[in-house]
């Protein structure tokens, strides 16, 4: 399965003491791969977004940190970016465990954490 999400994350350098950078803050575009449906953490979508955004902006930052290993002053969701291959075995999946959404369709799993954030591309996106 071919999944991409991602995310725009503003970051900051540490330095030591005497030095200092100019800008402190960047701002960069992280893509994450999840595991695959039934490993660990593969509902990712679940427990940080809804609706298209983060649900927890704490709780992104901390996860984005631990992705790019420096602090994260804040992390946005931008995009589900799949092909249409990959996103059938995602609702494949979903379908699989749809009580764990609290949902009664896996259109309502998509719409209630992607929100309309998510983007098919043709092909094979991990090309891209």
């Amino acid at each position: 399965m071919t999944l991409r999400y991602v995310f725009n994350v503003r970051f900051r350098l540490e330095t030591a003491s005497g030095v200092r950078t100019e800008p402190r803050e960047f701002e960069t575009t992280v893509s994450v791969t999840p595991p695959e449906p039934g490993a660990s953490g593969w509902m990712l979508f679940r427990d940080a977004l809804w609706r298209g955004e983060v649900n927890d902006p704490v709780y992104a930052c901390e996860l984005a940190s631990s992705w790019v290993d420096v602090p994260v002053v804040s992390c946005e969701f931008a995009e589900l970016r799949t092909t249409e291959e990959s996103l059938d075995e995602l609702r494949d999946a979903i379908a699989e465990s749809l009580d764990e959404f609290n949902a009664t369709s896996v259109r309502d799993v998509l719409h209630k954490y992607f929100g309309s954030a998510i983007h098919v591309e043709p092909g094979d996106a991990t090309d891209r």
